[in-house]
């Protein structure tokens, strides 16, 4: 049974991307019974004629509703709506809608998880994770460090600790943070499960629901996932080579009074940029005037494989105007979740208040196996190894870059973190069009517009080149010009090509 007259009704003004417009609509026409099992859909050239769009936004809407298992392809035959499906399965639909300037669950970000999916498929080269690579992990000196503490500690080591952390684990920071010029006492330092938790109990003790937190733009994917969940307006401000724009900062106080600015300074994530010392300071200097404190995100600092260091927000702070998160989950071991806050005053006893209504405490087994390893000096161990890999992984992708991109492709080249970021040509396909293409040519990649607050960066790409070894970094980028080589000529053929 062909379905001649699907009803899509397409907002070509809308920031939703039309591929994703037609996934929400095809799918809830599904999910209500419209369409049902064994009807056949258009062919996809059919369907862009009859909506007088691109082919290539029917082909990766139709590929990824077939990888949720919507649809079915039959070789020769067609595109049919699959059988029956556990609807406690099945992704939730949205409806699009903006409060303030909060942005909903849009199309881009409720897809993340279906995007996350998709590239673990075998034989993916997976270049969009947020993380090191797993050998980088120093395993062996973990199991050391657990069973020596279980050793020494014996049930201790598996019960309740304090509210604030560990004492000696600390401690530990407090040694550790000064040799970034940070100067705290283990009273300011508050262990928490990981960074992501630490960025979430200062949202959660600094502002409360409908208050208003102010970003880069792009910015931190999990800051934007915070300021959703906790019911806070996030308002991301443009950067610039040196980070945010502070004239543009200062016009947004003035005319909406935001409560806390948030701020990854050092190898910003999703750009690896550097704002340099003197905005830092500048920065500052604004947070003080209008008595904003600024969260800063340290957790990519220390990932430096060349130039010359700068000090963290907090190390040049004399007002307490700073709050600092970091952890060693980027550096160190992910799994182990073990981040901190550094602040002092109102502000630590807030938070002290939410981490105990959270969670109570972060595990204490893996606090003392991470304080044994610091005081080991396994972190400064790791660090040097994993620098110097990195800036071999970062060098054999910009080479791989510039021979296999596109030309008009511009990216920057990071002195450190984990990324290259990418904006293709906008005359091909976008970064959300050409990720089915990328997925069947065996790459994947972070799609850029997730990362901002307003839905732009059509065209930005995320790479984590740290996540893969030298040889799959350069077969990766082949894949990933591949694919946009032979998109971008099929849009070609569809833009001189007139549909009625």
């Amino acid at each position: 049974m062909l379905n001649t007259n699907l009803v899509v009704p397409l907002d070509r003004d809308s920031e939703e991307p039309i591929y994703r417009q037609l996934i929400r609509h095809i799918r809830a026409q599904i999910e209500s019974g419209t369409l049902t099992a064994g009807t056949r859909l258009p062919a996809s050239r059919d369907l862009a004629r009859q909506l007088n769009i691109s082919r290539i936004s029917v082909v990766n809407a139709y590929a990824e509703l077939r990888a949720e298992g919507y649809l079915s392809a039959h070789a020769g035959r067609g595109t049919f709506v699959a059988g029956e499906r556990d609807s406690a399965t099945a992704p939730p639909t949205s409806n699009g809608a903006h409060q303030g300037y909060i942005e909903q669950p849009s199309a881009p970000d409720r897809s993340l998880r279906e995007m996350m999916r998709l590239s673990r498929k075998p034989g993916v080269i997976n270049f969009s994770h947020g993380a090191p690579p797993m050998e980088f992990f120093p395993v062996h000196h973990l199991k050391d460090a657990i069973n020596t503490v279980i050793d020494r500690d014996g049930s201790k080591a598996l019960g309740y600790e304090v509210t604030e952390g560990y004492g000696p684990l600390r401690a530990s920071v407090r040694d550790y943070v000064s040799a970034l010029g940070i100067r705290c006492s283990p009273d300011h330092v508050l262990i928490t499960g990981g960074t992501q938790q630490a960025l979430d109990l200062v949202v959660q003790a600094v502002l409360t629901e409908g208050d208003i937190l102010v970003t880069e733009n792009p910015t931190y994917l999990g800051m934007i996932d915070v300021a959703r969940t906790r019911r806070v307006q996030i308002q991301g401000i443009s950067m610039d080579d040196e980070g945010i724009r502070l004239d543009m900062l200062e016009n947004f106080i003035l005319d909406h009074h935001p409560r806390l600015i948030y701020i990854m300074p050092t190898f910003q994530n999703p750009t690896s940029r550097i704002m340099p010392i003197h905005r830092r300071r500048q920065l500052i200097n604004l947070a003080n005037e209008y008595h904003i404190p600024i969260l800063e995100d340290g957790v990519y600092h220390e990932f430096r494989f060349e130039g010359e260091p700068v000090p963290p927000l907090k190390a040049l702070d004399d007002s307490g105007i700073v709050i600092h998160a970091s952890g060693f989950t980027k550096n160190l071991l992910p799994g182990m979740r073990i981040g901190y806050i550094i602040t002092d005053g109102p502000h630590y006893e807030r938070i002290v208040r939410v981490k105990q209504a959270a969670d109570i405490s972060t595990p204490g087994l893996n606090q003392r196996a991470i304080h044994l390893m610091l005081e080991r000096g396994v972190l400064a161990q790791q660090l040097e190894r994993n620098n110097r890999e990195l800036r071999r992984r970062r060098d054999v992708a910009l080479a791989a870059a510039s021979k296999y991109l596109p030309p008009g492709s511009y990216w920057n080249t990071p002195q450190g973190g984990l990324y290259l970021w990418i904006e293709l040509p906008k005359s091909g396909p976008t970064a959300a069009e050409l990720y089915i293409s990328a997925i069947q040519m065996g790459v994947a990649y972070a799609i850029g517009n997730v990362f901002y607050t307003n839905n732009c960066g059509s065209y930005r790409i995320r790479l984590n080149y740290a996540a893969q070894r030298p040889v799959d970094i350069e077969e990766g980028i082949r894949r990933l010009g591949r694919a946009w080589r032979e998109l971008a000529t099929d849009y070609a053929e569809m833009e001189k090509t007139p549909l009625l």
